[in-house]
């Protein structure tokens, strides 16, 4: 079946239009059921937090992913209880061992001087897919606009593939107000400087998944999806769902179809 105007999506392997979800435990089972319907959808998947760790199932998880063509990694608190600790070298063990080539480093719990972390950007880069993060995890912390893009430019330059623009899995830190909505004037100012293909949006609920969509188009990255969003998100993507319903249509079919 075809529909007219749908809008052009980008095709896996993806560079623009990134889907990242959150996996903060399924089991194996879920994970095959998962990917079943929604990898095509998919270009990342995250091992939030530090549940990578504590799962038994993990290196079945990555292979799985990894067959399909999607990029697993596990989240930024991994690499930052590692480093708290002195045991980086632990931590690519780690990584090394599940067979993983992309890794993000943050600094969203602890501090981490900002040169430092892109001096370690630049090494790590040379043998890994870099993903890095901005922004706080704490609520009440307010970063300057101007810090937020001298951050973003020098950890892109410092040689990430993408930068995380910080949301958390409740979309209530970094890019967001604590209800959730959007911090319009930040990211306004954000994408005024550093170019939003580069930007990865955590953005976990639907509200704020339309407003990147409406605000960019179909091939915004977006990130910290939930399993069973994914298929939901692109169905926004595509103008396929009543929030988006009228965005990739022609006009003449707006202004004749649009309720009163």
């Amino acid at each position: 079946m075809s529909l007219l105007f749908l809008p052009n999506r980008t095709t896996q392997p993806r560079e623009i239009g990134l889907t990242m979800m959150m996996d903060k435990g399924l089991s194996t089972r879920q994970m095959e059921d998962f990917l079943s319907v929604s990898s095509t959808y998919t270009d990342l998947i995250k091992f939030g937090f530090g549940t990578s760790f504590v799962s038994k199932n993990i290196k079945e998880k990555v292979s799985l992913v990894k067959q399909v063509g999607i990029r697993p990694y596990l989240g930024g608190t991994m690499f930052e209880l590692f480093y708290a600790r002195n045991q980086i070298a632990d931590y690519f063990k780690m990584v090394n061992n599940l067979g993983i080539d992309t890794i993000e480093i943050s600094d969203g719990s602890i501090f981490i001087n900002h040169e430092e972390k892109c001096s370690l950007i630049n090494e790590y880069s040379k043998n890994y897919t870099v993903l890095s993060e901005v922004g706080s995890k704490e609520e009440g912390i307010l970063i300057s606009p101007a810090k937020w893009i001298k951050m973003m430019s020098n950890e892109l330059q410092a040689g990430s593939w993408k930068v995380i623009a910080e949301g958390r899995e409740s979309g209530s830190v970094g890019i967001f107000r604590p209800n959730g909505k959007p911090h319009t004037m930040l990211i306004n100012k954000i994408i005024s400087k550093i170019n939003p293909d580069k930007i990865l949006w955590e953005a976990p609920t639907k509200k704020q998944q339309t407003w990147f969509v409406n605000l960019f188009n179909q091939n915004v990255n977006l990130g910290n999806i939930a399993p069973n969003d994914v298929l939901p998100l692109e169905t926004l993507r595509q103008g396929l769902r009543g929030d988006t319903f009228f965005n990739f249509l022609p006009e003449n079919i707006k202004d004749s179809k649009k309720p009163i």
